[in-house]
């Protein structure tokens, strides 16, 4: 492949049949085909509209606004709206359209779930019916766009028990102060949805801020390594005054909050497995094209031996996410099925990518290769939405039943 930076497209009969090379065993035949058209419509804005821009803008560590309305068009939140006839679409979808996004490019996906899942997903799960009329319609057209402002620059993984953003209730008003770190989206966001704990009862309240408002200031966070596209941002808000119609009516602890990460957590996972799937596709391709010592390395053992352990991770990680997705549907998954899915899923991503740039060599870390996009995103994916540890935690929690090994 010397020369070019142009990787061929797979092909054979997994592609032929619709679906994507790292799907061994056609995961994506148990949606409906009315949702398989959607993640058609999705793959295919991806492949044509996003694929000339991603590279170079990861590279600059700038967001491709351009995109926007084309993710407004394919209408994947359009059942959002409450005046929308369509019903809410099954968790298999959701799961499978966070896979479909970071298989093409982890950014977009952290961008979207951070838009529908969180800050979207927040309103449904505890705004009023007045809210929900009043925002919703246009965030689901991506008019609007949302962030999700809950980590905090002192830390992370204990921000459940000490959250510093405080909220004062002032006349008819709540008065704002404090600081949020790793935001994404929160540099352009129109509606920002910020956690503070309130001075007099010490409950966690849910809060939207309206871009522009006076008190809230978002600076980007520069020189990442990961997920270069994301604008994420560090927050600011001193003295920042919010309408008591723009609190969260049904958000009134942490156990709301937490509501809302349960659900992102299992998405997350569904990225991982996107990030394997992508990663495999590349490597895939580039076996097959590359050569030494005059025939493709795709005919050598050890490459193929690469190869499989990367489709097992993926394959058993995709069985993972799609059974969890069902009991969501069924309603009766618990919240450590969610952990354990994400700490192994982002475990075995960080395998995947790291065994597709061994196999690619020294093109591996080159931007024109793309892998070495996916590895570096892959360690933001690794830690968000609550590290392997804390996961770990919560599985172990609830299989010895109960003994916590949570240090306080």
């Amino acid at each position: 492949m010397s020369g070019t930076t142009t990787l061929p497209t797979p092909s054979g009969p997994y592609l032929d049949a619709g679906l994507l090379p790292a799907d061994f065993y056609a995961y994506e035949e148990l949606l409906s085909e009315k949702d398989r058209g959607k993640i058609a419509s999705l793959r295919d804005f991806l492949r044509t509209q996003a694929a000339p821009l991603v590279d170079d803008y990861w590279a600059r560590a700038e967001f491709p606004f351009q995109l926007v309305e084309g993710f407004g068009k394919l209408g994947l939140m359009a059942w959002a709206d409450p005046d929308s006839p369509e019903s809410r679409p099954s968790n298999l979808f959701s799961g499978f359209t966070a896979l479909e996004l970071a298989h093409f490019d982890a950014s977009l996906a952290t961008f979207f779930g951070v838009h529908t899942g969180l800050a979207m997903g927040t309103i449904l799960a505890c705004g009023s019916d007045e809210q929900k009329r009043r925002w919703l319609p246009a965030m689901s057209r991506f008019e609007k766009i949302g962030a999700f402002g809950l980590t905090e620059p002192h830390g992370g993984s204990d921000v459940a028990g000490g959250l510093r953003t405080t909220a004062r209730r002032e006349g008819d008003g709540w008065i704002l102060d404090g600081a949020k770190r790793w935001i994404g989206n929160a540099t352009f966001a129109d509606l920002v949805v910020i956690w503070a704990r309130d001075v007099e009862t010490q409950h966690v309240l849910g809060f939207v801020v309206e871009k522009d408002t006076p008190g809230f200031t978002a600076t980007k966070i520069e020189k990442k390594m990961a997920l270069r596209i994301v604008q994420n941002a560090d927050i600011v808000l001193d003295g920042c005054r919010v309408p008591e119609s723009n609190r969260l009516q049904n958000a009134n602890s942490f156990k709301d909050t937490a509501k809302i990460l349960r659900q992102t957590r299992s998405g997350v996972a569904w990225q991982a497995v996107g990030v394997m799937f992508g990663a495999y596709e590349i490597a895939l391709s580039y076996a097959k094209e590359r050569e030494q010592f005059g025939r493709p390395i795709g005919g050598f053992q050890l490459v193929q031996d690469l190869l499989v352990k990367m489709l097992g991770n993926a394959t058993a990680s995709c069985g993972m996410v799609t059974r969890l997705a069902q009991l969501q549907d069924a309603g009766v998954y618990r919240d450590e099925q969610s952990a354990l899915a994400k700490a192994q899923c982002t475990v075995r991503m960080r395998e995947n990518v790291g065994w597709a740039r061994e196999l690619m060599a020294g093109n591996g870390i080159v931007l024109d290769y793309k892998i070495g996009r996916f590895v570096a995103d892959a360690e933001a994916i690794y830690s968000y939405e609550g590290t392997r540890e804390i996961q770990t935690l919560i599985v172990g929690r609830a299989v010895t039943g109960g003994l916590s090994a949570f240090v306080r």
